[in-house]
């Protein structure tokens, strides 16, 4: 399971031109799920999200979580960070260790409810579909995080 992180002052998902999802300030996170990732590991990333201290306190310093900070998070499946582009291969990433979709997207919500049941305000694009995504970063912060 991979997350790219990103702290956004704003971010808006559409599809088809319709808005579908919108946060005004926060996390905009997307989501990879790969073939043998586990409830465990869904739950463990979703409290490791909602308690990363990536926004500033009172003193300037990055010391506060999303729910300290009043943020939102906006949780984009995005099967692509399952791809491997590996060195000696071709130029085409290889997606095989994307996990099926029906399992990739029972993960996918169960991080949104885990995050939920953890007070955070979380908005979802739709699972499956083309996306076209606003969002105006804060900083640049972005990060990484497998389990």
């Amino acid at each position: 399971m991979r997350a790219l992180i990103q702290r956004t002052f704003n971010s808006k998902l559409f599809v088809e031109g319709e808005l579908i999802s919108e946060i005004p300030s926060g996390l905009t996170i997307f989501l990879g799920i790969e073939k043998g990732d586990t409830e465990e590991q869904a739950d463990y990333l979703a409290h490791k999200i909602v308690k990363l201290r990536v926004f500033r306190d009172d003193n300037d310093k990055i010391n506060l979580n999303v729910l300290q900070a009043g943020g939102q998070i906006l949780l984009v499946s995005q099967f692509s960070l399952a791809g491997k582009l590996e060195k000696g291969s071709g130029n085409r990433p290889d997606f095989t260790h994307a996990e099926l979709p029906d399992r990739a997207r029972y993960l996918y919500e169960r991080v949104t409810e885990t995050m939920r049941a953890d007070g955070v305000v979380v908005k979802n694009g739709v699972f499956g579909a083309h996306m076209y995504i606003e969002q105006q970063q804060d900083g640049p912060l972005s990060f990484v995080f497998e389990v």
